[in-house]
């Protein structure tokens, strides 16, 4: 009974939750149980055999000790309370902090999710997961980068046996190895950006890094490289085969040609002109067939070139992008084509609407022509001119509608070239300008006419063409003269055509006859001249002007009306000739230009052979 509160007071102690609490029981415990040894030693030493004490004195004694005890357990329960009070509060305060940061933590994660990109975990082209914090001062991408190498390292070891990857917890971080090698250290962050803990995150990855060994294990074997390089081989030659056999039909089909080129191929004839002969269709019809057989081959590229890249998985990702490469321009065309569909029935609505306006305007144009409409203050002349510059103005109209609905007319590029060449239109066409405004001004002024006899400063002719830009004119002496519309603008223009059409045209020439010869005489001798000239009116009559008094003779113009203005120079040649047979007919001598005798025996200048016909 002696020693029963002491081992009930150790039991106690060892039983109390919480290391210092128990420390501390542990250590009164045993303070007590030294005490009663002690004690007990002591008394046993002390008391000597002879001496007894009775049994009620002990009693006493072990009682008072119990009671000692009992006070002491219950001081030590108080402060196990208080201690153990003190460290629930601690804990408590300590979880509350650690959830704190932890949701602190989560939530700014949160936020980065969305605008921070994770690095991928690439392993021969497959992504088995993604990182997004680094550990061990390490980034993310060196971590994407050491589990890459790890991967194919495991993947290529021959010598490692096929052991499933481990998890292995450590304090802060989990690792997932396989063959003595770790793969991956799963830190918390990691579990935090993929919004799980970090167990269970190592619990995902296992698989996933397991099943990846396996594939690299498998794809690096000596059975499956012999079978990969057989299949290159075969792919190669079955390439080689189609490409003999692609030539062999296009020779077959050039021989065809060729036949039917000879046997049933007919010239290409537009009206009177042979646009095409047997020999140029034959020669474009192998062109095509030639760019049909290079399309062909470049077809089976297209589709053997990513195949053989494609059997070692060393290359499957160059494959895919050298296909990518070809198929995403002929989407892309596809795709555009398709898109600008809707783009282009409007372009062929406007270009219709366009095209039957002029096809109205020209309508009208030609009857005002031809004079079946006559609209007062408008000259058929007019019609023509005026249908190109309303023709011109609505074709520039409908570029303008149809220029936002050409591909690419947003771009930069199609904007800048717009912009180039309007500089350049605008910086090298002031001359240019120049000409086609005086060209709409000369058809408005209405100075001449396709086949008027003109005369601007010293070139007189025929106008055989009018451009906006330019004037020909012919000359009696059959020279072609090219004139700017801007020069004729600056001239002045004197159009014998239209007086001869309107007024008839009067031509005129100077004589100078001698005073001694009477004047009505001349006169008459000159109208006789006119009148028996070709081309000359009789109606009105021709006139004489006498334009001078000289020293030694007076001048005498002629004056006829004509209506031929193209045969002016004939006319006018005709006239001197009848002049001087008219004159010498008369036997009046022609003083012109100057000319002074002496009658004092000398011959007379009239022509012996009308002399002799008096």
């Amino acid at each position: 009974m002696k020693f029963l509160p002491v081992y009930i007071f150790a039991l106690i102690g060892l039983f109390v939750p919480g290391v210092s609490a128990q420390t501390g029981l542990i250590e009164k415990a045993g303070q007590l149980i030294q005490t009663t040894f002690g004690d007990s030693a002591a008394d046993t030493s002390f008391v000597s055999p002879s001496e007894s004490r009775t049994v009620e004195e002990r009693l006493r004694n072990d009682s008072i000790r119990l009671q000692g005890l009992t006070l002491q357990l219950q001081e030590m329960k108080m402060n196990e309370t208080l201690l153990r009070s003190e460290l629930d509060n601690a804990y408590n305060r300590s979880r509350v902090a650690d959830s704190l940061r932890l949701e602190e933590q989560r939530r700014r994660i949160d936020s980065l999710r969305s605008v921070t990109a994770g690095v991928p975990v690439l392993v021969e082209g497959d992504t088995l997961f993604t990182l997004y914090a680094g550990h061990g001062g390490y980034s993310a991408f060196d971590r994407a980068e050491m589990i890459q190498n790890i991967m194919m390292k495991i993947g290529k070891d021959r010598s490692l046996k096929r052991d499933t990857v481990s998890i292995a917890d450590n304090d802060g971080y989990t690792d997932l190895a396989c063959g003595g090698k770790v793969i991956v250290s799963v830190t918390d962050q990691d579990a935090l950006w993929q919004g799980t803990s970090r167990r269970e995150l190592a619990e995902m990855y296992a698989p996933v890094l397991d099943a990846k060994i396996r594939d690299l294990r498998d794809e690096h074997n000596f059975l499956q490289i012999a079978k990969r390089a057989a299949l290159f081989i075969l792919v190669i030659i079955v390439q080689y085969m189609l490409f003999k056999f692609t030539n062999y039909l296009f020779r077959k089909l050039r021989r065809r040609i060729i036949r039917f080129r000879q046997q049933k191929l007919r010239p290409v004839i537009i009206r009177d002109y042979e646009l095409l002969n047997t020999r140029q269709l034959g020669r474009i019809l192998i062109f095509f067939s030639n760019l049909l057989r290079y399309v062909v081959l470049l077809i089976q590229l297209t589709f053997t070139v990513p195949i053989l890249f494609a059997i070692f998985p060393q290359t499957e990702k160059l494959a895919l992008t050298i296909f990518l490469y070809i198929i995403e321009p002929i989407k892309m065309v596809l795709s555009s084509i398709v898109d600008y569909i809707p783009n282009l029935f409007i372009i062929l609505v406007i270009w219709y609407c366009i095209k039957y306006i002029i096809k109205g305007i020209h309508y009208i144009a030609s009857e005002i022509e031809n004079e079946k409409l006559k609209i007062t203050g408008f000259y058929p002349d007019w019609a023509q001119p005026t249908f190109n510059i309303i023709r011109f103005l609505l074709y520039a109209f409908m570029i303008a509608m149809i220029y936002p609905y050409l591909p690419g007319s947003n771009s930069g590029v199609f904007q800048g070239i717009s912009v180039f060449v309007g500089l350049i239109v605008s910086l090298g066409s002031s001359t240019v300008i120049g000409n086609i405004i005086a060209g709409l001004v000369i058809t408005y002024m209405r100075p001449f006419k396709l086949g008027d006899r003109i005369k601007l400063n010293d070139t007189t002719g025929n106008v055989i063409e009018k451009t906006p830009f330019v004037t020909r004119l012919r000359t009696p002496k059959n020279e072609v003269v090219t004139i700017p519309n801007s020069f004729i603008m600056s001239s002045h223009t004197v159009n014998y055509s239209a007086s001869a059409r309107q007024f008839g045209l009067i031509i005129h020439t100077t004589v100078t006859i001698g005073y001694d010869a009477p004047w009505r005489q001349v006169h008459q001798l000159l109208i006789n001249a006119a009148r028996i000239t070709p081309g000359v009116l009789e109606h009105p009559k021709p006139f004489v002007l006498e334009t001078g008094l000289e020293d030694y003779y007076p001048c005498y113009q002629i004056n006829a009306y004509i209506k031929d203005a193209d045969r002016l120079g004939d006319i006018m040649s005709d006239l001197h000739q009848n002049i001087q047979d008219t004159f010498n007919e008369a036997g009046v001598e022609i003083m012109s230009p100057h000319y002074y005798a002496g009658r004092d025996g000398n011959a007379s200048t009239i022509p012996a052979e009308y002399l002799n016909r008096e």
